[in-house]
């Protein structure tokens, strides 16, 4: 492979732009916090939408789905297809609260719903636990996948890739704000999309795959392709299918996908103008994330077991690359390798575009975390509005540096997924009733959070014969029974907090409403599974199904589209708090 002068020049203007964008809008995100990080909550739905599928848009996405596909098939996919349950219950129950709280990050919550020492505790707490633990895991993997395309597209050494694409993303990132972020992932999403069309047309058109047809009729391809799985294959069935649609979707906290919104989701929420915009782009990120792109990474994924059937293929094809890094992931930047010039550069901006999102987004939310949640809370509560912006730029370069440090020691993917999907169970159904089950108080956050943690360490590091799925499930179980337990024995919260918590929401934390947002939830759910199995359908040539699934799409977006039109679109936040006398002259 030969990366040409035409190449690099695609390249470097896709980097050129994101940075003349960060410079450009730099003035107009340092007014203040609240432009910085929120970008003056006057956004539409359509820009932040995007901007959601544009961070899940990871350059180890496509990865990740390799890595399932060809260990599992495509239905493994349904790891994280489950969490669109997740993702349209957020949109229609949740995505109306958050935007009413007017709070500047999420973890202002805390304070909002507990009371006293133990909530402050459990904001600055969270704050580095989110800001800081989690979300470095997820710019280590992504950098990760980084490292791999540097090393198999232009020979570069880890350290390379860190220093080159980590410096180019933290300077944008800390110049721009989350206005900077938006306004390029509109246009990285639609260079990343366009990438991965291109690399799924060429990876179809090589001789050894030979067209669409071909690819559907090869004997290392058809036992991968079932979209569900084998059911008459129990552990397959429980792994794959009924633990994610039985358990998973509500009981893991994942990023982008938390039960009842949270980390950049809830971000785009309190960034958008109201109600109606802050629900309608939850529902677009999560059709385009589901329905939309899938597929050309699917189509790659299969292509790659004609073309590197096992990992000795995929080595002797990159000598040069370290063999500790050598997995199934690998396969995908292993497919770019055979595209022509031009093309190759354009589908290697896409991949930069996917990194440069997804990583300036979770700087900037995890610096808005520990500069609103900690500095400015608890170190420095009366600092300027210019001193606020400073300490989130260095505390963007300072998350920079630690992912960087974790993506040297990381080798796949999946290593990343698995741990936070473990670290974060049980904790899930907390997050979903915390909002309706007064009795719920700070302590049983801190419980969860403390239970999980130790739970999920020591099964996942502890050699006891279980297999992944059974990790997560006593994970769970055992987080779940600690959690309420805690909850059971502990105070209840102050009830001037509940009073207040309460006048906020009271409209949408009736049994009627959240029937409503339910059965919304579940029309939107119908409109993408059926968008996404009846486009496989269509690849596969199972005109039929396709058919079927292509009417009950419609069906689905169209009832979507109506429920997000009835919502009311005024831009309600809460600001007046209720004091001890208000509450009991009322």
């Amino acid at each position: 492979m030969q990366v040409t002068t035409l190449d690099w020049t695609i390249i470097a203007v896709t980097l050129g732009a994101i940075l003349l964008i960060g410079s450009l809008v730099a003035r107009r995100a340092s007014k203040d916090s609240e432009a910085y990080f929120l970008g003056g909550r006057r956004m539409p739905w359509w820009l932040l939408g995007t901007s959601m599928v544009a961070t899940t848009f990871a350059a180890d996405t496509p990865n990740l789905v390799s890595d399932l596909v060809r260990t599992g098939g495509v239905s493994s996919n349904w790891s994280w297809w489950c969490f669109l349950l997740t993702g349209m219950l957020t949109a229609f129950v949740y995505a109306k609260l958050w935007r009413r709280l007017g709070v500047t990050t999420d973890n202002e919550f805390y304070e909002r719903r507990y009371s006293g020492k133990p909530a402050a505790f459990l904001r600055g707490f969270r704050a580095v636990y989110l800001g800081v633990f989690f979300n470095v895991l997820i710019m280590g993997s992504v950098t990760l996948a980084a490292i791999k395309f540097g090393a198999v597209l232009f020979g570069l050494s880890p350290e390379a890739v860190v220093l080159i694409a980590g410096g180019i993303t933290v300077i944008f990132s800390a110049a721009g704000g989350l206005l900077g972020v938006l306004i390029t992932d509109l246009i990285l999403f639609v260079i990343a999309m366009s990438g991965a069309l291109l690399a799924a047309y060429f990876a179809l058109d090589h001789p050894a795959v030979g067209g669409l047809d071909a690819l559907f009729q090869h004997r290392d391809v058809l036992p991968k392709m079932a979209m569900l799985p084998d059911f008459s294959d129990v552990d397959a069935l429980v792994t794959l299918l009924v633990v994610p649609l039985a358990v998973q979707w509500w009981a893991s906290w994942y990023p982008g996908a938390e039960p009842g919104g949270g980390g950049f989701v809830a971000q785009r929420m309190l960034a958008a103008k109201d109600e109606r915009h802050a629900v309608a782009a939850t529902v677009f990120f999560n059709f385009a994330h589901y329905a939309l792109r899938p597929w050309p990474w699917i189509v790659v994924a299969l292509a790659s077991l004609i073309v590197f059937p096992d990992l000795a293929s995929l080595q002797s094809a990159l000598p040069h690359v370290d063999p500790a890094i050598v997995r199934n992931d690998l396969a995908y930047p292993a497919m770019l390798t055979f595209l022509p010039a031009g093309l190759l550069g354009l589908v290697l901006a896409s991949i930069v575009a996917a990194y440069v999102s997804t990583i300036s987004t979770s700087l900037n939310w995890g610096a808005s975390y520990l500069v609103n949640d900690v500095y400015v809370r608890f170190i420095a509560p009366g600092a300027s509005p210019r001193a606020q912006v400073m300490a989130g730029r260095a505390v963007t370069v300072m998350l920079m540096v630690l992912a960087a440090l974790l993506a040297l020691k990381l080798e796949s993917a999946s290593q990343g997924f698995n741990l936070l999907l473990t670290v974060g169970a049980g904790t899930g159904l907390l997050f979903l009733l915390r909002w309706f089950w007064h009795r719920i108080n700070a302590w049983s956050e801190i419980s969860a959070m403390v239970i999980s943690f130790a739970t999920s360490s020591f099964l996942t590091f502890t050699d006891l014969g279980f297999a992944q799925w059974q990790i997560f499930i006593l994970s769970v179980a055992i987080t779940t029974v600690g959690w309420v337990a805690v909850t059971l024995l502990t105070p209840k919260t102050d009830p001037v907090t509940l009073a207040q918590f309460d006048r906020i929401n009271r409209e949408y934390l009736s049994g009627e409403s959240v029937r409503a947002g339910v059965t919304a939830m579940m029309w939107a759910v119908l409109g993408v599974y059926a968008l996404l199995f009846g486009t496989g359908h269509a690849l596969y040539g199972n005109t039929d199904y396709a058919l079927g699934l292509g009417f009950a799409a419609l069906l689905g977006i169209w009832k979507t589209v109506g429920n997000i039109r009835v919502i009311d679109g005024t831009d309600v936040q809460a600001t007046e708090p209720v004091t001890q006398t208000r509450l009991l002259a009322k």
